[in-house]
């Protein structure tokens, strides 16, 4: 079955809101994984709005699932990667100043800048994965330069899925299978919520883990976080069912 990582940014922006230590973040990892997340995700911006670089080393000492670290690779986040060694890094093409990830790399033009950055990851033990839109020449651009996992931007999907499910979903699932076929490891996230996250992993062949966070915290605010985790394991295990029906 799909596994599913909680991101947990929005938690730290509340956390940062009072410039205090509540939530704490470490906590709540803790508790997410006892609710029954299978992995751990945050994404560490310049200006540090929510997860903060100082939470990946944290976070590093108490995740017993999979801590991944999502963000653009500058020089001083590759720093904080090597230097805690997370089980996943998920390189995203943000600029600094960007409210939130809107589109994967083009790893073809960025090929060189790419290899050279996934290759010291590589070096050091750490899975990588690269955001990327379904488009299967960024694709295999990604096999090429290194990346052991792709992660579609799902955005496209989840604002056309109330008008076309089917057509908001199949670029997707070709470029799923594509994926599959030159041996691509394969991720999924953002935008997807209760609501779409059952039908898009049922048509997703060998997707491994999608990473969710502003939905998820924000139905936590009605459900509780115990309940909400185990409402998108469920989405997760009834798409994994519909695939073996």
């Amino acid at each position: 079955m799909v596994r599913l990582s909680v991101n947990l940014n929005k938690v730290a922006l509340i956390r940062n809101s009072r410039g205090a230590d509540y939530p704490n973040l470490v906590k709540v990892a803790t508790d997410c994984e006892q609710f029954g997340a299978q992995g751990i995700t945050i994404h560490p911006r310049p200006d540090q709005r929510h997860a903060r670089y100082d939470d990946v080393a944290a976070l590093k000492e108490v995740v017993t699932t999979e801590l991944n670290i999502e963000g653009y690779p500058a020089e001083h986040f590759n720093q904080i990667v090597l230097s805690n060694r997370p089980h996943q890094v998920t390189l995203v093409p943000d600029e600094p100043g960007q409210l939130t990830s809107d589109h994967g790399w083009d790893t073809v033009a960025k090929a060189d800048f790419l290899k050279e950055v996934l290759a010291g990851f590589r070096e050091a033990g750490i899975r990588t994965s690269l955001f990327v839109d379904p488009d299967e020449r960024m694709i295999e651009g990604a096999k090429e330069v290194g990346a052991d996992r792709i992660e579609f931007y799902t955005g496209p999907f989840a604002h056309q899925f109330a008008a076309d499910r089917a057509g908001a979903v199949a670029p997707f699932t070709r470029a799923c299978r594509f994926a599959q076929e030159i041996g691509m490891g394969i991720n999924a996230g953002h935008d997807l919520n209760l609501d779409n996250l059952t039908y898009f992993a049922s048509r997703m062949p060998g997707l491994q883990e999608v990473s969710i966070g502003h939905a998820l915290v924000s139905d936590a605010l009605y459900y509780g976080m115990a309940n909400t985790i185990a409402m998108y394991r469920s989405c997760l295990s009834n798409a994994a069912a519909l695939q073996e029906g």
